[in-house]
């Protein structure tokens, strides 16, 4: 079955049509509108990288070659706070990880705001100051800034976008296009946690025990996971669409398959059973404080060690393979024994997740 069939997206009515929450939601929509506008007029060999961060060549530095990484994204949650954290500490974790997974560290932020007229001062404080907490923790300060007003109504409250700097060492390359058949796919912990803990929020839901968002930075672990000297060929972190979207993204970009097995693939209970009451699949649930790692198979075992000795890593598994496949699918083994394809959504299970 080739992609076409199974995913056939109609070109972008560039005309008539209009945006849509599918078209930021992570799945084939959001992709064709990146493919067909952002990246058509857009477009360069920086950009054309296809990773979460961009990396650029620098002036020659005491007589030696530097490289930055740098990333940026617009944080536009509802609600605003969650059971977990809050748009302001979202807005650090989220661009400082998309430098880290690069294998860069990260060193500076920007940030702006768009402020609704009427934003109570209270609130807005108490997201600056969550920000301020997570940038000190992930040791990565906001360096610079700005800030818009809009007419009431013309907004919802508050909308931030953070940009991020960082170094990366000559000699190491991470990317999507780099994996190989047979190696090893680990994910840092349970999945879903977002998703779930936005959406209890947003319809007043309440479980026996507490569902949190698992937003935090991981540069601290992946610099621990690179210590190692395992061959890592590639690190995400799963946010819109989830693990399901980010593993078909690495499987087109590198050109192989992907076996997954579903009992390896951590899940809270809460979390499993949040899933089913609301009809998602926690394979396409967002996550803000998880990563995927594709590392060579014989390197597996020692990286898995280093990711459970570090707090963000305690549940870390190694969940599927790498393998050859022309057509590029993510597959997954069932726990009843049975295969699934695992593919990407058409739109959004969840909208505005961070």
């Amino acid at each position: 079955m080739s992609e076409v069939k199974r995913g056939y997206v109609r070109p972008l009515d560039l005309k008539g049509g209009r945006v849509d929450l599918t078209h930021g939601s992570g799945g084939r929509a959001m992709v064709q509108l990146i493919s067909e506008l952002f990246a058509k007029h857009l477009g360069n060999e920086y950009l054309g990288q296809g990773n979460d961060g961009a990396v650029l060549p620098a002036p020659m530095l005491g007589g030696k070659a530097a490289r930055i990484v740098m990333s940026t994204d617009s944080h536009v949650v509802s609600p605003l706070f969650f059971p977990g954290g809050d748009i302001g500490c979202l807005s650090v974790h989220g661009t400082v990880n998309d430098v880290a997974v690069m294998g860069a560290t990260p060193l500076y932020l920007a940030a702006g705001f768009i402020l609704e007229e009427g934003f109570a001062l209270s609130d807005l404080a108490r997201i600056v100051e969550s920000m301020a907490q997570a940038a000190r923790t992930a040791g990565v300060p906001v360096v610079t800034g700005d800030t818009k007003v809009v007419e009431r109504g013309k907004g919802d409250g508050v909308f931030i976008t953070t940009t991020a700097v960082g170094v990366l060492p000559d000699g190491l390359e991470l990317g999507g296009s780099r994996a190989r058949p047979g190696d090893a796919v680990l994910v840092s912990g349970s999945i879903g946690d977002h998703g779930v803990a936005i959406m209890s929020q947003r319809e007043n839901l309440r479980f026996d025990a507490p569902i949190l968002s698992d937003t935090a930075a991981l540069n601290g672990l992946i610099a621990a996971m690179l210590a190692t000297g395992a061959d890592i060929r590639c690190l995400r972190d799963p946010t819109r669409g989830g693990l399901a979207a980010t593993l078909n993204e690495i499987a087109g970009q590198s050109g192989v398959g992907m076996m997954l097995r579903e009992k390896a693939i951590p899940v809270k209970p809460v979390v499993a059973a949040a899933c089913e009451l609301l009809g998602l699949d926690a394979l396409n649930v967002a996550n803000e404080g998880k990563l995927i790692a594709i590392c060579a198979a014989a390197d597996a075992p020692r990286l898995l060690a280093a990711m459970r000795k570090h707090p963000l890593g305690a549940d870390a598994a190694v969940i599927g393979e790498v393998m050859a496949d022309a057509h590029h699918f993510v597959q997954l083994t069932t726990a009843f024994g049975g295969r699934r394809i695992v593919d990407w959504l058409a739109s959004d299970q969840l909208p505005r997740i961070c």
